[in-house]
């Protein structure tokens, strides 16, 4: 058996993820095809306009999905967090390239294998589209923010997001994902600008930070009200 077949019942994000659909035989058959594979914050899974090869589940960490323009500029179009599906079943190329934001565990699987198993089980194909749609409609949700919202209000947006996916608690610290300039794109705004709405956060008390990466939102109701 794998180590992937190995550690499925200890598996941190087992309920969440899209195997929560596999009964235990259809699992062990999934598993033993799968491996577990640790990446570098920088290192890549895949490559937009390269073949297909492995779909794959966030077990820890997190990863940022982008798109290239065709004068080789890229553009953050997603974040993925523990629990979520990386990787492009039923398609021969991957569109966009997968890259760890911090160190990242995954629980991977060759693409043909994994088609098989989701053509096998309905419910597994029936939760992989809920969370497609899901997608699509958090991706709707940041094109309305990019066209309507100010630079404050994307900041603090953006702050609300990753604190909820870490599920800190009002007052509670956690890293955020992104550095500055990963924010800026993301957002589409500048570095400066970026500093410059975190400093008048902070200087309202509604967060707190430390050092690159330390935040805490201190007054949630007033991050929500910014966010509009």
């Amino acid at each position: 058996m794998s180590e992937t077949g190995k550690s499925c019942a200890e598996c941190a994000v087992r309920g969440e993820a899209l195997c929560a659909a596999l009964d235990e035989n259809a699992l062990a058959a999934l598993s033993a095809t799968g491996r577990r594979r640790r990446l570098a914050r920088g290192e890549s899974l895949s490559w937009a306009g390269h073949e297909s090869a492995v779909c794959a589940n966030l077990i820890q960490g997190m990863m940022k999905l982008t798109a290239s323009t065709a004068d080789g500029r890229e553009q953050i179009v997603g974040i993925a967090y523990p629990a979520d599906f990386v990787g492009r079943p039923f398609a021969r190329d991957a569109d966009v390239t997968v890259t760890a934001l911090a160190p990242s565990e995954l629980c991977v699987f060759p693409r043909g294998d994994f088609e098989r198993a989701l053509t096998g089980c309905a419910d597994m194909e029936r939760l992989l589209l809920r969370r497609t749609l899901e997608t699509l409609d958090a991706a709707r949700e940041r094109m309305l923010m990019l066209a309507r919202k100010t630079a404050g209000e994307r900041v603090a947006w953006l702050l609300l997001d990753c604190a909820r996916r870490a599920e800190a608690a009002d007052g509670s610290e956690f890293d955020l994902p992104l550095t500055r300039g990963e924010m800026a794109e993301l957002l589409g705004l500048t570095i400066e600008t970026v500093s410059r709405q975190l400093t008048r956060l902070r200087a309202r008390g509604i967060i707190a930070t430390r050092g690159a990466r330390g935040m805490a939102i201190r007054d949630a109701a007033a991050l929500e009200a910014a966010a509009g």
